[in-house]
């Protein structure tokens, strides 16, 4: 059976998840922390980064091309629409929201969520970039009522699980979410998504590990 390494507190083992989900494939959950790999987790993840998955072929890392590969081997049903076009468009949100907007504003997170501090010339420059890359996706998106159109896509699975992130982040370190700032209705999006089962499980789980890993990090304090 297939094997999802990672935590559900990540939100790229979450968009591997939901497609998993989606899709309707066997798995098998197994945690894997990240903070010091051994030679086991980087034989299958070379920069010890989660999410990765084992399969009877061996070891996979990197969420796009996970789901590139779930999508590959388990096509129905279809997360990528069949028009080559299409399906280019909608690889096209993934990246914007992996790489222009999540990737971007992880460089807040160890002020909005941590308890740590980042330098204002920093806040100033990730907000620059974020201003210019949500207007980017704002003119892709389509929320009609999904990311990429009417259907549900892989680029729903990246939205999901990393619209809230941007929001959150934002509002902590500048005071507003950027994306509701720039006109996007990311709320009415997330709510309509997770209405799906593969969005309420991976909801659930994500909430009941953070309280857990709140819980140990209170108990190591006293």
């Amino acid at each position: 059976m297939l094997k999802l390494h990672g935590s559900a507190i990540s939100n790229y083992y979450n968009k591997v998840k939901m497609a998993l989900l989606e899709k309707g494939v066997p798995f098998e959950e197994v945690h894997a922390a990240t903070g010091n790999p051994g030679e086991d987790m980087l034989a299958c993840s070379p920069l010890g980064k989660v999410p990765y998955i084992t399969t009877e072929r061996g070891a996979l890392c990197e969420s796009q091309a996970i789901l590139e590969y779930l999508e590959a081997a388990h096509p129905q049903p279809p997360l990528l629409p069949g028009d080559p076009w299409e399906a280019a468009k909608v690889r096209e949100l993934c990246t914007f929201v992996d790489l222009h907007l999540e990737l971007v504003v992880r460089e807040l997170y160890t002020q909005a969520f941590f308890g740590g501090s980042v330098s204002e010339a920093h806040q100033a420059r990730v907000r620059k970039l974020l201003t210019r890359n949500i207007a980017g996706f704002k003119r892709l998106a389509r929320f009609a009522p999904y990311l990429a159109g009417e259907h549900f896509t892989m680029a729903d699975c990246s939205g999901y699980v990393s619209l809230p992130l941007v929001s959150m982040a934002t509002k902590a370190v500048y005071g507003e979410c950027l994306l509701g700032a720039a006109g996007i209705e990311w709320k009415t999006y997330i709510a309509r998504v997770g209405q799906r089962p593969s969005a309420q499980r991976v909801t659930a789980d994500r909430k009941r590990d953070t309280e857990r890993a709140a819980a140990e990090r209170a108990e190591s304090k006293r």
